[in-house]
């Protein structure tokens, strides 16, 4: 199938963004003069060469960005807000500009990649107003003598890493509450999809962004480049989105320097569908939770669970609307499916389908590996699928519904909750009292009622158990990059004869009846 582009070309779309590391506000190449290919998951052809980082890069990005952090510190927050206000408009004027890119470098459809860019642009105008709302306390102390100061300030310089599924989203819900509160950051994108976060850069700077605050280092050399800027005693947050199994790695490098951590994990979503049910909006918010980003997304439902009384109905209901599916480059208009990100992701998804099959699995659509070129795996539905296979507690990450039976509430909680992970479920039900009795025992940071989509700027992003730390997004998601600082204020010794003073100055003893102990 051929690509159709838009009014951009795409060798202008890639021509246009910089391909080298951003250091204190400059594009170098990388020492050593290090590349490394960026593919089209489409073609399996490479769109460009990005510069290589190495740990030598790394501490220079640290280094600009711990040169940077007291001035930066030290703007007016309406300031740091207007610069991710302009941040915001910017990428509204060039939504088609940024969506083209996301999709030659990540595959997902024109369409998705714009809601991309719409949906990072909101977190930018979001923590833009929140710079303005950073506060804090004053209050007498219990005995009077002193005034209780409490004022937030920036943790300082981060490191942030940001994954490969929304290369755009995911630097933007990170960069955005980083700039409000003043931190200074160094930012290491996928090595899959790091020409949009060079172009968010380039847009950031030109909305007013001071250099150093923001740098960039793309690489191939991940475990190298983290372990050298996490044993930098300057360096004072991390924050990561990806898989846990990394995720716990970066933890405990994290403890050699007590760092504030962040961390948005794996997720293994149970998506629950009752008896009374309404079976076709279930189908949708399937359709939704599980396609969404090619089911590429720590959020996309994972395991299906449905009453075994409606299973046929849904089952006959998802595959129709499965089936009708159309597979293709991401740039084509006529695509609702793109590749999966890379050869390696596909196999693990194909070799997940056919040890679930071997297990006794059902295929009613999909399973098949498409021939040609690109990273395709057909939507994908399974029934009868057995409990404790590799596909249910593992996360997919990819366009294939597994679905499984229950009979009782409590059998369908105790399926749900019983993985490590505990980012999102989903639950449909008409019931108003199941509703709220199973969101409340869900052990899931967040729950899509009757919604196959639970993602908000306004709202705060992330989830318990080994699905991460802290929160994104929402009033919460400036606090991760806030350090709170108590001042004790001494009020003096109050003059003699004023009787109200020396009363508040009084210090609090313990007893009963006064000083004396009850005489």
């Amino acid at each position: 199938m051929e690509s159709v582009v838009t009014s951009l070309s795409q060798p202008d779309a890639v021509g246009r963004v910089e391909k080298g590391l951003f250091i204190g506000g400059r594009w170098r190449s990388a020492s050593g003069e290090g590349s490394f290919p960026v593919e089209d998951p489409a073609t399996g052809r490479t769109l460009c060469e990005v510069s290589d980082a190495t740990p030598t890069d790394a501490l220079a990005a640290l280094d600009a960005a711990s040169a940077a952090q007291a001035k930066w510190a030290a703007v007016p927050p309406r300031r740091r807000g207007e610069i991710l206000r302009r941040a915001h408009d910017l990428l509204i004027e060039r939504i088609d500009e940024f969506a083209l890119l996301i999709t030659l470098e990540m595959g997902k459809s024109l369409a998705e990649s714009r809601a991309e860019v719409e949906y990072g642009a909101n977190y930018l105008r979001w923590f833009g107003e929140e710079a303005v709302r950073i506060d804090g306390s004053w209050k007498v102390n219990e005995d009077g003598t002193a005034r209780v100061l409490v004022t937030r300030q920036p943790v300082g310089p981060c490191l942030l890493i940001t994954p490969w599924n929304a290369p755009l989203a995911m630097p933007a819900r990170k960069i955005g509450p980083a700039v409000a509160a003043g931190c200074t950051m160094v930012v290491k994108p996928a090595p899959q999809t790091p020409l949009t976060t060079a172009a968010l850069a380039a847009l950031l700077t030109e909305a007013g962004l001071p250099g150093g605050v923001l740098n960039i280092v793309p690489t191939t050399r991940a475990a190298a480049i983290t372990e050298s800027l996490l044993l930098d005693g300057r360096l004072r947050k991390l924050s990561f989105t990806g898989s846990t199994p990394v995720g716990r790695r970066l933890l405990s490098q994290a403890a050699d320097t007590v760092l504030r951590t962040s961390m948005e994990l794996g997720g293994n979503a149970p998506f629950i569908v009752c008896r009374d049910a309404d079976i076709d909006a279930a189908v949708e918010g399937a359709m939704t939770a599980k396609l969404r980003n090619v089911g590429e997304a720590c959020i996309a439902a994972n395991r299906f669970h449905v009453h075994a009384d409606v299973v046929d109905e849904f089952s006959e209901k998802l595959v129709a609307r499965m089936s009708t599916i159309t597979v293709g480059p991401g740039t084509d208009p006529a695509s609702d499916l793109g590749p999966m990100i890379d050869a390696r992701q596909r196999r693990r998804v194909a070799d997940l389908v056919d040890e679930t099959v071997d297990a006794g699995a059902r295929v009613r659509t999909g399973a098949r590996l498409p021939e040609g070129p690109g990273y395709f795996y057909p939507p994908t539905v399974l029934t009868n699928v057995p409990a404790g296979t590799r596909i249910t507690r593992e996360e997919i990450f990819g366009p294939v519904a597994a679905i499984q039976t229950f009979t009782t509430e409590a059998e369908a909680l105790h399926d749900a909750n019983n993985t490590e992970f505990g980012l999102v479920s989903y639950l449909y039900t008409q019931d108003l009292g199941q509703a709220l009795r199973m969101s409340e025992q869900l052990e899931t940071g967040m729950v899509g009622l009757n919604r196959g989509y639970v993602s908000d700027p306004s709202a705060p992003f992330g989830g318990m158990k080994q699905s991460g730390i802290g929160r994104e997004g929402g009033n919460t998601g400036i606090d991760e990059y806030l350090e709170q600082k108590y001042v004790a204020i001494h009020m003096g010794t109050p003059q003699s004869g004023d009787n109200g003073a020396l009363a508040a100055a009084t210090p609090i003893r313990s007893g009963v009846g006064g000083p004396e102990g009850g005489r």
